[in-house]
């Protein structure tokens, strides 16, 4: 657009300040900046961007939230972090797929139906194998004393999550059809309920619930994922995330394993940090603890290849809507395992 000609007055008015009045503009525009400076230098910093993580009453993300280590790793990438607590893996995962977090970890099912249900889903980092922390439990005083005696029976477990992997491995190992027992779909804290009570002859739990149950119940566990299931942790986040801000999930995988290495030494201090707020005395986590396994790092071809073996028995089984390939979603941004730790 053509700026329109000035009119004689106001141009006799500015070639009067451009012949006689330099100085002044010069001043003028010496105060205009100093101006313009002062209110930017008043203006607030911009806010850090903040990274969403999302955890369960369990594992090294609920460490690494009561020691406040992620904050001061994340500060200086210019990242707030929030936390959001979950009561397992399959909300965990659907608030990931929704975008309502950033980052979280869960079990070895949970991330199967998510990738079904969404291709943006990227594993980011797993711990090792820990079988013996999941297992079918029942109580202490009932006749069944194998899986292949579960035939008929109900078993408590909550759907899509890693115990519902355990089941499935351990009726086939039993020689057990999948439709020969009644699963009834319930939360942690329901599903122990129902077992107290006695309106469900079995139940499949993880830890630190299981170590509660065996604890408080006497209840004897009939199969663990010894040999059946590999009981993996997952990372988890989302391809735009993964893309974006690669080096913010290397910094938590990295805060993640500091974490590891201070608790897989210090299992009595971990109890008695966790205790408050997982709401279990800390001799009963102190058991489930050492089940538990530490020492995250990028999946390796034995994870994929764990992973695989869980999705395909949902689709086989017709649990899962469509076959999926756990390789698509294996992150390659957080870079190696050197740069982890």
């Amino acid at each position: 657009m053509t700026d329109a000609p000035l009119s004689p007055a106001p141009r006799a008015a500015l070639d009067t300040l451009t012949e006689a009045g330099a100085p002044m503009r010069r001043r003028t525009v010496l105060s205009a900046g100093l101006g313009l400076a002062a209110a930017f230098a008043l203006r607030p910093a911009r806010a850090a961007a903040t990274v969403r993580i999302g955890y369960q009453k369990y594992g090294s993300l609920v460490l690494l939230k009561g020691r406040g280590s992620l904050a001061k790793a994340l500060a200086p990438l210019g990242y707030d972090v929030a936390w959001s607590e979950f009561p397992s893996g399959p909300p965990l995962l659907e608030a990931l797929n929704a975008g309502a977090i950033d980052l979280g970890s869960a079990g070895e099912a949970p991330p199967i139906f998510a990738q079904a249900a969404s291709a943006d889903l990227r594993y980011v980092g797993t711990e090792p194998p820990a079988p013996r922390g999941e297992a079918i439990l029942v109580p202490k005083d009932s006749p069944v004393r194998s899986v292949a005696e579960l035939r008929g029976k109900t078993i408590a477990l909550n759907k899509g999550s890693n115990v519902h992997f355990l089941v499935v491995r351990a009726l086939e190992k039993a020689g057990v059809p999948y439709d020969a027992v009644k699963l009834v779909f319930l939360s942690p804290a329901d599903a122990n309920a129902a077992f107290v009570r006695g309106a469900v002859d079995a139940w499949a739990i993880w830890d630190p619930y299981l170590a509660a149950a065996e604890r408080s119940t006497g209840a004897r566990v009939l199969a663990d994922g010894s040999g059946i299931a590999p009981n993996r942790q997952f990372y988890l986040s989302r391809r735009g995330f993964t893309e974006a801000s690669p080096e913010v999930v290397v910094a938590i995988l990295r805060a993640v394993a500091e974490v590891d290495t201070w608790a897989a030494g210090n299992g009595a201090t971990v109890a008695a940090e966790l205790a408050p707020s997982v709401g279990i005395p800390a001799p009963v986590l102190a058991v489930a603890l050492e089940r538990l396994s530490y020492g995250v790092a990028p999946l390796d071809t034995q994870a994929i290849a764990d992973q695989q073996a869980v999705a395909d028995a949902f689709h086989a089984l017709g649990l899962l809507p469509k076959a999926i390939r756990v390789a698509d979603a294996v992150s390659t941004h957080p870079e190696r395992k050197a740069e982890i730790r």
